[in-house]
């Protein structure tokens, strides 16, 4: 198994290469360092969720039909997305019992490959299990690569944003079959989880269950939403219903997209790590 490294690519191309991938679809995005310029865009929804297995039929199939994911790239990064990960603090962490951080609230297989990363801005470790067969094919596409789980990248820059920050703030990171919620108070991580949903129902449920045992006040919380959702879609609705200060967060990069990114607080993961 591979370990995350920085590319050594030998021919500099001031072009950088990202890919997230899930069950549900994938997602790449190519950056030119030079000009800071997002340079391509291209998401891919599958049907339906797929296994390990077939993903990696997709991905083999995506950069053998995508003439552009065959140029050369200083820098690729992976990004695995799924709900088989658990934050624990890095003074308990042990890596020779790494799998028992993750059995307590996932299901893993004695097979699976489970792997860390470090949070070093909340001194936490990031416990996952990788898609190994797809980080497996993209070295042997382009040798050395980094990799890490969504939630870090999640966590790492809402944790930047919030450093000096007083009171409490909910932040929800909405996606087509999924969403996160991390709460932050005073500056510090309190929770963070993810939840998959299928209706709106189901959406709201979450996020009032979690203010409610956080002893969070919907009518006051600040919450500040990212990822794949608007002030005109249904899950907004149904949101201020019942939360009251609702706002849209950021990135902070400042990345020229010729108006491939219609706002600042979607494709947050895929961006923020450039």
């Amino acid at each position: 198994m591979i370990q995350s490294k920085n590319s050594n690519i030998k021919h500099i191309t001031h072009k950088a290469l990202s890919i997230q991938i899930s069950l549900n679809g994938l997602s790449f995005y190519i950056l030119n360092t030079k000009e800071s310029a997002i340079v391509k865009i291209e998401h891919i929804v599958f049907d339906k969720k797929v296994t390990p297995f077939e993903l990696l039929d997709a991905i083999k199939h995506t950069f053998n039909t995508k003439e552009w994911l065959n140029e050369d790239f200083d820098n690729v990064l992976v990004i695995h997305v799924n709900e088989l990960a658990t934050l624990v603090p890095e003074p308990l962490f042990n890596e020779d019992t790494i799998a028992d951080y993750l059995k307590l609230n996932t299901k893993i297989l004695k097979t699976d490959f489970i792997t860390f990363d470090t949070i070093s801005v909340n001194e936490t470790i990031n416990v996952y299990v990788p898609y190994v067969n797809v980080n497996n094919y993209i070295y042997e596409r382009f040798g050395d690569f980094t990799y890490k789980h969504y939630s870090t990248i999640l966590i790492e820059e809402i944790l930047a944003q919030e450093k000096n920050a007083s009171g409490n703030k909910m932040y929800i990171h909405v996606n087509a079959t999924h969403f996160e919620i991390i709460v932050i108070k005073e500056g510090t991580l309190a929770l963070y989880n993810t939840f998959e949903y299928h209706t709106t129902q189901d959406f709201i449920y979450y996020v009032l269950f979690t203010a409610e045992q956080l002893n969070l006040n919907p009518e006051v919380i600040e919450t500040v939403l990212l990822g794949s959702i608007t002030d005109d879609d249904a899950l907004y609705s149904i949101l201020y219903k019942y939360v009251r200060h609702i706002s849209f967060g950021s990135r902070k990069d400042n990345f020229s997209t010729n108006n491939q990114i219609k706002n600042d607080h979607s494709h947050f993961t895929l961006l923020t790590h450039f």
